[in-house]
């Protein structure tokens, strides 16, 4: 176990699966205390297994970040156990090609929307109140190279919600970040390029597809999840002190062509 994060403590929404499990690991192995917040259950029982071994302290939260009190309650609650909150990490995502197919064009415009950046949002409103007590803290919201450009022809039809909901995470990142510069709490994004994950298994099973998006990226691959997390725990660690607001590509050069 390394030390970097040692004596804090991360809550981590949307930490059963890709990129968020990947950050719950390594967060835990740097020496976090963790809160851990997922809607499926499942996903992060795996996870607390390997946390177990680790040997850092965590709790656990069935919750949708979409609801406002599941977020009241996650905050609460990990706050509670684990004495409180130093770094939040806003992770939990969807993304339309996951949305019932039933649902009409509002539904699942809404819910991409409500989890993405209302989520964020809720999240963050309710842990900076904690880190304001505290006198400092990390936030780090999870956006997208979609949130700093727009679709690649083929995918978007100029209303889809996911480049919609992640492009609101950048601004709402900015904006966060200067109101809460005077409390000593630093916000900051991720943008990661299309990275292999649960949420874009529809995209890379498809082989020509996946060589679309490869192509796409000047170093010719697809992001792993733990380059991600790593990126993450930059942002979130005392080593990014002046840092505040920077919505960060890690793309493999998608966003610099």
């Amino acid at each position: 176990m390394s030390d970097r994060l040692k004596g804090k403590v991360t809550l981590i929404t949307g930490a059963g699966s890709g990129i968020g499990k990947a950050i719950t690991h390594l967060f835990a192995a740097e020496g976090s205390s963790i809160g851990l917040m997922d809607i499926d259950q499942s996903g992060y029982n795996l996870v607390t297994e390997d946390i177990k071994n680790i040997g850092v302290e965590f709790v656990t939260v069935e919750g949708d970040v979409s609801n406002i009190a599941d977020c009241e309650n996650t905050v609460e609650k990990c706050a509670k156990t684990l004495g409180k909150i130093d770094i939040l990490v806003n992770s939990a995502g969807v993304t339309p090609r996951k949305a019932p197919r039933e649902w009409g064009f509002e539904k699942t415009w809404d819910w991409v929307v409500d989890v993405n950046l209302k989520g964020t949002v809720m999240m963050s409103r309710f842990v900076s109140e904690i880190m304001k007590r505290n006198g400092s803290g990390s936030i780090v919201n999870l956006s997208s190279v979609i949130g700093l450009v727009g679709y690649f022809e083929g995918v978007s039809d100029g209303f889809n919600p996911y480049p919609h909901s992640k492009g609101g995470v950048v601004q709402f990142t900015r904006d966060m970040a200067v109101q809460f510069a005077k409390d000593n709490i630093r916000v900051n994004a991720l943008c990661p390029g299309f990275t292999y994950t649960p949420l874009t298994k529809g995209l890379t099973d498809d082989e020509e597809m996946k060589k679309k998006l490869e192509s796409l990226h000047p170093m010719g691959r697809l992001g792993r999840p733990e380059e991600i997390a790593k990126a993450a725990l930059f942002l979130a660690s005392d080593e990014s002190s002046y840092v505040t607001g920077a919505c960060l590509p890690v793309d493999g050069g998608y966003t610099a062509k």
